[in-house]
């Protein structure tokens, strides 16, 4: 039975006129264009078409907010790193990200890497945009298609280069690696008063 029997898709928003109402808790989930972003948003909430997947990267192109619970959010923001989208579109998407940031319900950051490639010059950027106000926890994606050598060493690595910055986990949407793990932080966060 899924923890968030109750999630549905509120809003996609271009604008921050657009976002819902500041009120309640908020957690944002990013990543690269074709990290896994969407595969670990409906893994994590047991809801199979909550977010839109595609192998395509760059499908999100809008701030997509999810109600899991009254007043209990989770906002899908666009991948970054891959240049599909048109240009002003592309533009828009720093200021609507930075009137994200600056909402009282944001509490934290779920940062989907690829496990294969590891934390990204990218991936450091969103760091520095979210630490020290919002709490960070990483899920380094697709660890199912790793030897688990292959993923303790990545887990290894990615925790001596954020040096406390944030938590981070191995995760796989297609076998289940640390489902339960990503749930756990999402459900704390989210009871946040």
């Amino acid at each position: 039975m899924s923890r968030f029997q109750q999630a549905q898709f509120v809003v996609s928003a271009a604008a921050p006129a657009q976002f819902p109402p500041d009120v309640g808790v908020e957690v944002a989930f990013a990543g690269r264009s074709n990290a896994g972003k969407s595969s670990a948003i409906n893994a994590i909430t047991q809801r199979h078409g909550l977010a839109r997947t595609s192998k395509t990267p760059g499908r999100t192109r809008l701030l997509n907010f999810f109600e899991l619970a009254p007043q209990r959010r989770l906002v899908d923001l666009p991948g970054y790193g891959y240049a599909s989208g048109p240009k002003s579109e592309r533009h828009s998407w720093g200021p609507l990200i930075d009137a994200l940031k600056r909402r009282a319900g944001l509490t934290g950051l779920f940062l989907i890497v690829d496990a294969r490639r590891g934390i990204t010059e990218g991936d450091e950027g969103l760091l520095a945009w979210a630490v020290p106000a919002q709490r960070v926890h990483i899920l380094l994606a697709k660890a199912d298609k790793l030897s688990r050598a292959e993923g303790a060493r990545a887990l290894k690595a990615a925790a001596a280069l954020l040096a406390g910055r944030s938590t981070v986990q191995l995760f796989s949407a297609h076998d289940g690696t640390g489902v339960r793990e990503a749930q756990d932080t999402l459900a704390a966060w989210l009871e946040r008063q």
